[in-house]
């Protein structure tokens, strides 16, 4: 064969979709490597269909030629699950960008996957909606992505993650097939299909349409800054908002750490002299976010609240808004790399936990910050590194696995929105049992008999029968 003559795949691929939208060049399948983690791999070829059509045709050629594929959206994953492992074909589905449908009375829009989060938000603002899940990457990472993870968000507290706002879903099997999972019906006839599928990460199929809920803009919102002088006394005063009866939209923590290199990447007026805040809004009718803003106050000061800053408009609250969800992009100032952990655990365990893991950090000499969803529990432990030097990435990943064990010892989980992917797959036997591992394996088999569709990600190896399988040498970067 000439050496310019492409590889029968490619060639396929490239009568299936177009040339330009298949790529082989070493750069871009460098790029296509990894998402978000701290994981590589090795894509075979990158493709992007446009439409359900192409995605079929493009799994399809897989299957002819024995191919394992990967769904990819904008690779914003921080748990490894879009990472390609054993040279499959990446379909990324990032130029399926169209919002198919938008019916205001029924608060329904069909989009497709390579929809932005935040963008679905601003082009249904002017009919008084918004799409409520909202991850902190919302103005980088897709719908597909989100469907993908069950992402969550700081507003989930209130509003729920991502399953609760999928109505439908076309799905591309793993054997070329197209099915609809779902239905737009209040209670869709069948089994729950479409709620297996949310959070499946890409193991049982690609989604290519998706119908997602809509939630009006509430009419009033108090966003609202509380700061302390003790990380215990701001962990707690969480537990009292909660137990006051008050569930908010939103209750995020930043500790000292992460507060500065925020305060100094966005000028919001964070306190940089304080041990942690929290960032607290409440939304509804005018006269009730009023009493809750209230409570929150009076809960705070009781926990030791040094001061309680009210956002005093809509420009006020953005900009603290902006400093929370730009804490990931701000730690580049200190370090290049980091290593973002998502466990959730109980409410009333978060001083212990967060106790345990400043101890952790401590003990691997690690910089460690944390921002997180304090009011669901769900932790961010954020490790800041430099992986260059000797030995720190084996400090980190050690570091890791014990603040993984810490948080499943006192009760929780090992992921609130991220999902499992690879990085936390052989964990998962520290919260399920074998009979556990088992249901969910059957499950995804029936979807992809052939284990073609992600494969290695979300269960161990061998989960049918116990074996596990270590996460292939040389792909942690």
């Amino acid at each position: 064969m000439n050496e310019k003559e492409p590889l029968p795949l490619v060639a396929d691929l490239q009568r299936a979709l177009a040339p330009d939208r298949v790529r082989v060049s070493p750069l871009e399948l460098e790029l296509y490597a990894r998402d978000a983690s701290i994981i590589a791999g090795r894509a075979e070829v990158v493709c992007f269909p446009l439409t359900t059509a192409e995605v079929q045709a493009a799994v399809r050629v897989c299957r002819k030629h024995g191919r394992p594929f990967v769904p990819r959206g904008s690779g914003t994953g921080l748990a490894g699950g879009a990472t390609p492992i054993g040279d499959p074909v990446v379909i990324v589905t990032t130029k399926m960008t169209r919002i198919l449908e938008v019916d205001a009375d029924e608060r329904v829009a069909w989009v497709e996957p390579g929809v932005l989060n935040l963008d679905l938000s601003r082009a249904v603002a002017h009919l008084g909606l918004h799409y409520a899940p909202d991850p902190s990457s919302q103005q980088s990472c897709s719908i597909g992505g989100n469907v993908a993870t069950n992402s969550g968000g700081p507003h989930c507290l209130l509003y729920g993650v991502t399953s609760a706002h999928v109505l439908a879903i076309e799905v591309v099997l793993p054997d070329g097939s197209v099915a609809m999972l779902g239905g737009l019906d209040p209670e869709p006839a069948g089994y729950d299909l479409r709620g297996a599928f949310v959070g499946s990460e890409g193991t049982m199929g690609i989604a290519t349409r998706i119908a997602v809920r809509l939630t009006p803009l509430p009419p009033a919102v108090r966003t609202l800054l509380l700061d302390f002088t003790s990380v215990d006394d701001a962990a707690a005063t969480v537990s009292g908002i909660i137990a006051a009866g008050l569930v908010p939209a939103a209750l995020e923590m930043m500790d000292a750490e992460i507060t500065r290199a925020v305060e100094a990447f966005v000028h919001a007026g964070f306190p940089e002299d304080a041990a942690a805040v929290l960032l607290v809004e409440v939304d509804g009718l005018a006269a009730g976010v009023d009493a809750a803003a209230s409570v929150v106050a009076e809960v705070g000061r009781a926990h030791g609240a040094r001061t309680v800053r009210v956002a005093a408009d809509e420009a006020e609250r953005a900009l603290l808004w902006k400093g929370r969800k730009s804490a990931f992009g701000a730690i580049a100032r200190i370090a290049p790399n980091y290593y973002l952990h998502d466990a959730v655990v109980p409410r009333t365990r978060l001083v212990e936990v967060m106790r345990a893991v400043y101890d952790i950090a401590r003990r691997h000499d690690l910089v460690m910050m944390n921002v997180f969803h304090a009011g669901d529990g769900n932790l961010h432990p954020l490790i800041v590194f430099d992986r260059r030097a000797d030995g720190v990435l084996e400090r980190v990943m050690a570091a890791g696995e014990e603040i993984i064990q810490a948080c499943v010892a006192a009760g929780g989980v090992l992921s609130g929105e991220h999902g499992i992917g690879l990085e936390k797959r052989d964990y998962m036997p520290l919260i399920f049992s074998a009979d556990d591992l088992d249901a969910q394996a059957r499950l995804r088999e029936a979807f992809d008999p052939d284990g073609v569709a992600n494969p290695e990600k979300v269960l161990p190896a061998g989960s049918r029968c116990g074996d596990l399988q270590k996460i292939p040498e040389g792909a942690w970067i």
